[in-house]
């Protein structure tokens, strides 16, 4: 296997897991690149208002036309108890990297939810 496909195996597998899932889908939702009721069925009511909240202002859309979209960078967690992940992101936008926090909660049918999520300052 070459270098350039193992390093796309590698990707893929770390896409797979549930902190990068959703870290993915808030930054494409918080960048003003995806609707938010795509994140509806992934989201506990409390998450979901606060990204209704905050979606229309794009708060990590990069600065300026023609700034490179911006992409997760790493994404650790924590796990405070069983069916529990309290993650931590680091967004790259344009030359700043900002922070994104979340916490997920596995439901009933085994499915991991956004409980809440934060972006620190907004302005």
């Amino acid at each position: 296997m070459s270098r350039t496909a193992a390093a796309a195996a590698r990707r893929r597998e770390r896409e797979r897991l549930p902190r990068y899932w959703f870290a993915n889908q808030l930054l494409l939702t918080l960048s003003g690149r995806r609707p938010v009721h795509t994140l509806l069925g992934h989201t506990l009511p409390a998450a979901y208002d606060r990204l209704i909240e905050l979606a229309p202002l794009a708060p990590l859309r990069p600065a300026g036309s023609h700034a490179a979209a911006p992409v997760v960078r790493r994404c650790d967690e924590y796990r405070p108890r069983q069916g529990a992940i309290e993650a931590f992101a680091r967004i790259a936008c344009g030359d700043r990297l900002r922070a994104l926090a979340f916490r997920l909660e596995l439901g009933p049918d085994a499915r991991w939810r956004c409980a809440a999520f934060d972006i620190g300052p907004t302005a």
